[in-house]
């Protein structure tokens, strides 16, 4: 078996398939704290903001050119002191979970922090989301917090935690 092979993500080769990712994502888990299904319309804005931030999206795809999981990150929050910090978020497509196909996707992200000379990953996970949170502890993120009962899905309260990856970049930070 050929093991898939790490992509940069396009809207015109990929936006379709993240979507179903993304969408059965919304309607089955709560790794979203979406509601309804997203439409096609939205990953021409969803893809624009990720080439206007250089923020990549990095995917896995197989033999075939099928994509089996992506991630990307983009700006944790709008102030210009948080320019050193992204939020990060990883999507492995249902049919393929335990296959070690996340750890490569977050492993290929943050690499790209470093280039980007970024210095702090943060990913919001739902706290009963034990795969994900076994995940980030696996490449070295610490739980910084939780937030109790953000979030409302499927009938009850959800927690929002908080885990965190320092790297060592960049050499010389600046303000401004």
């Amino acid at each position: 078996m050929t093991p898939p092979t790490l992509v940069r993500c396009t809207h015109t080769q990929h936006a379709s398939a993240i979507l179903d990712i993304l969408n059965h994502a919304i309607l089955t888990s709560t790794a979203l704290y979406d509601y309804q299904p997203r439409p096609l319309a939205s990953m021409a804005t969803w893809f624009a903001a990720k080439d206007q931030g250089d923020f990549p999206v990095i995917g896995l795809e197989d033999a075939d050119g099928t994509l089996l999981a992506f991630g990307s990150f983009g700006t944790f929050r709008a102030f210009p002191a948080f320019k050193y910090t992204v939020e990060h978020s990883v999507y492995v497509h249902h049919a393929q979970r335990g296959r070690g196909l996340g750890v490569q996707v977050m492993q290929a992200l943050i690499a790209a922090a470093r280039q980007r000379d970024l210095h702090a990953m943060v990913g919001a996970i739902d706290a009963s989301n034990a795969a994900s949170l076994a995940l980030h502890t696996r490449l070295g993120f610490e739980p910084v917090g939780t937030l109790p009962q953000v979030g409302f899905k499927f009938g009850r309260w959800l927690d929002l935690a908080f885990y965190q990856l320092l790297l060592e970049t960049p050499q010389v930070p600046v303000d401004g």
